[in-house]
């Protein structure tokens, strides 16, 4: 069975899969993490692997970019290969001043004013929730190897560049209104394609860039560098 997105055959995909944007970050984390890792997918280059981390099987698989995309991979996912469990890996973009580079946030919930969640599923909500068991088993795995999460809400926006002036201050009154630590584009669509479909879904997001001080990490270190938010999110499945 394959899917048009999915070359994966029924099985060859765990129940909980790691899902980085980035392909190539999915493939790192394939060939630095996993035990003998197997690739299943390289349709569209968004590649695709199950292997095992402490004799527990997992799998990997790159997201693309924004909420389209991440809500086609993970309802594929979830709907036709049995998966019951997606902890995006992410980065983003920091909105508060104590948030540093490569600090590591376990999202507590996602606001946006994407229509996705009405469109695919007739969900009116504007701010959508992981799943509190993942996100349970995400803080035990911190906390079980020294790792220091930031909690917060996030907001996953559609537009990565503002047109001028009056759409950024936009954004900012909505930063302020809703409380937000910091911006991303995916994790709003991954909880609510979880949410219609009955499924788990949790974020953990690395600060690649300071949108308060302007500070940023490069585009190597966002492939490579975001170690700890990876560590977590395994450790979480060997509980």
């Amino acid at each position: 069975m394959s899917t048009p997105h999915n070359q994966a055959e029924l099985g060859e995909i765990a129940k909980t899969v790691l899902m980085p944007g980035d392909p190539l970050r999915a493939q790192m984390v394939a060939e630095k993490f996993l035990d003998n890792p197997v690739q299943f997918n390289s349709v569209r280059n968004m590649f695709g692997y199950t292997g095992t981390y402490k004799d527990k099987i997992v799998s990997v698989m790159g997201s693309g970019m924004g909420i389209p995309s991440i809500s086609l991979y993970a309802y594929e996912l979830y709907k036709f290969y049995g998966v019951e469990n997606i902890i995006r890996i992410g980065s983003c973009g920091a909105y508060k001043e104590d948030l540093e580079l490569f600090d590591t946030i376990l999202v507590d919930s996602s606001y946006s004013d994407s229509s996705y969640a009405m469109v695919f599923a007739n969900d009116p909500e504007k701010i959508q929730y992981p799943s509190k068991e993942l996100n349970d088993k995400l803080k035990n795995a911190a906390s079980r190897i020294g790792i220091e999460l930031h909690e917060g809400r996030i907001m996953s926006s559609d537009v990565f560049y503002n047109f001028d002036d009056a759409a950024n201050q936009r954004s900012l009154e909505t930063v302020k209104q809703y409380d937000i630590c910091a911006a991303e584009m995916e994790s709003f669509g991954l909880f609510a394609t979880a949410k219609a479909l009955g499924k788990n879904a949790a974020c953990v997001l690395t600060v690649s860039d300071s949108i308060v001080n302007s500070a940023e990490t490069t585009a190597q270190e966002r492939q490579t560098s975001l170690l700890n938010m990876i560590r977590v999110a395994l450790e979480s499945i060997v509980e």
